[in-house]
């Protein structure tokens, strides 16, 4: 089949980098002679017929920009098959001979269903998490860490200043890759992470009398929102109470999400767009692109969906060892 129209789209939470990833779809499609339309707001768009034409100038000026310009949202409903058959319909009535599908794992198997049914789908990774288990980098994973870096170091001087203790809860969902990395770059004290197990009076209150002996007054703890049975408000008070060190709790919440995409994101998207755009022109579906070992290559979805990825114990026991 001859690709003549695609659509992009982008899905679930947003990721500093997707306008990048955008931008390069489009461009790269032009320029090889494939038209372009933009689906809103994800797969939700995509059933409600939100869908708008691009151009060249359509993504003038966006590869600084955070979020998505084509909006996003959850659709938990595409999982059903009848409304599959319905995006499918809107895909004919429009022209899609294909769609890029910018998010995570929910979005992957979006497009899964509509390469199934007839309609060939390419997913680009685009999560500030890093969870995407057959992708060693996701877009907007390296923007966070160094937003979550410059919030904590700016908590940091505050810290310092009071002799206190800060307990920062950074995101991630289930995962700890932003905690683990961010921990390591701010020299945490303790990390927290959903991945290994722990002990407060052990691992932190214990930790913390000990660097005490060495001359250290300051703390801060970087704790991953995934980790169970931790409010990091109640822990704040509990390290108060063992330690008589001064505690405060800070949620940094969406600002994580936020800012324009660092280097590393900008060519990471443009380079896993223009990949996408290359595969469809080939009438390839059903595949992620992403990066392994620092090359951009491709996965059958259902295959990227069944790997595993896990926390690297060296470089946990590495921010253990340097942080006392």
């Amino acid at each position: 089949m001859s690709i003549k129209t695609i659509g992009v789209l982008t899905s679930g939470g947003d990721s500093p980098g997707m306008n990048a990833a955008v931008r390069a779809v489009v461009r790269t499609a032009i320029e090889k002679g494939i038209a372009v339309k933009g689906v809103m707001r994800g797969y939700t768009g995509l059933i409600e017929n939100d869908i708008v034409d691009l151009n060249l100038r359509s993504v003038s000026d966006i590869i600084h920009r955070g979020g998505t310009m084509l909006y996003s949202a959850r659709c938990p409903e595409f999982s059903e098959s009848d409304v599959q058959d319905k995006a499918v319909e809107v895909c004919k009535e429009f022209g899609l001979d294909g769609i890029v599908t910018i998010g995570g794992d929910g979005t992957f198997k979006g497009a899964r269903a509509l390469t199934l049914k007839g309609v060939p789908c390419i997913g680009i990774p685009g999560t500030i998490d890093n969870d995407i288990s057959s992708c060693d980098y996701t877009i907007g994973y390296d923007t966070a860490l160094n937003t979550v870096m410059d919030m904590v170091d700016r908590i940091r001087d505050t810290t310092e200043s009071h002799d206190r203790c800060s307990i920062v809860e950074v995101m991630g969902r289930n995962a700890g890759y932003l905690a683990l990395n961010a921990g390591i770059a701010v020299g945490a004290t303790c990390i927290l992470i959903p991945e290994i197990d722990y002990d407060i009076d052990s691992y932190i209150i214990e930790r913390m009398k000990r660097t005490q002996k060495t001359g250290k007054e300051h703390f801060v703890i970087v704790v991953a929102e995934g980790v169970k049975g931790i409010d990091v408000n109640s822990l704040a008070k509990y390290i108060e109470q063992k330690t008589g060190v001064e505690s405060r709790a800070t949620i940094l919440g969406h600002v994580q999400r936020g800012g324009s995409p660092s280097v590393r994101d900008r060519v990471l998207a443009s380079q896993m767009g223009f990949y996408a755009v290359q595969l469809l022109k080939e009438d390839v579906g059903n595949r992620v692109v992403v990066v392994k070992n620092d090359k951009i290559v491709d996965y059958d979805i259902i295959e990227a969906l069944n790997m595993k990825k896990s926390i690297d114990p060296e470089l946990y026991r590495i921010a253990n060892e340097i942080s006392i």
